[in-house]
């Protein structure tokens, strides 16, 4: 996609069902992104490499989301300075827990925002980049406060007279 300004990360290819639902909540934004299938463990000079690159070539926001031993976001964190949000992926035996404790439990000064586990994660990685991205995009910032009004409206139909 021409000029993303988020990019999308995964660790395999049984991945990508789980973060589309990221893509998803960025096309609905109108936000350019691109996706990527790179593992901190089977590739990991290629994912310093593409990731060390990323702020050069304007992107603003790198979500990454991985399963088992879940590193993929931490070691991104490692090689850049643009906010990385981790998204643990529920693919492994213990059903995403070692991905979120792997995910959420960075050293000071390595921070990585950490969503639930699973689509609802990545749903939200993908909300989260939204409001990162709407601190300098006025126009974004509208879209998002009608979808956050848009959610009101639906709970308010559905409650109780």
């Amino acid at each position: 996609m021409k000029n993303p300004l988020v990019s999308i990360i995964m660790g395999s290819k049984s991945d990508v069902q789980v973060m589309e639902s990221a893509a998803r909540i960025l096309e609905k934004f109108e936000i350019a992104y691109e996706m990527r299938i790179l593992s901190a463990h089977r590739t990991p000079e290629q994912a310093a490499e593409y990731v060390s690159g990323l702020e050069q070539r304007g992107v603003r926001v790198l979500i990454a989301g991985a399963g088992w031993a879940a590193h993929l976001a931490g070691v991104s964190a490692a090689h850049t300075t643009l906010p990385v949000i981790g998204v643990p992926i529920d693919s492994s035996p213990l059903n995403g827990m070692d991905a979120l404790l792997s995910t959420v439990q960075m050293p000071p000064g390595v921070p990585v925002a950490t969503m639930s586990i699973g689509k609802g994660g990545a749903h939200n990685a993908a909300v989260f980049a939204v409001r990162i991205l709407s601190l300098l995009d006025t126009a974004l910032a509208e879209r998002y406060r009608a979808f956050i009004e848009n959610m009101a409206q639906e709970v308010m139909a559905h409650s109780n007279p």
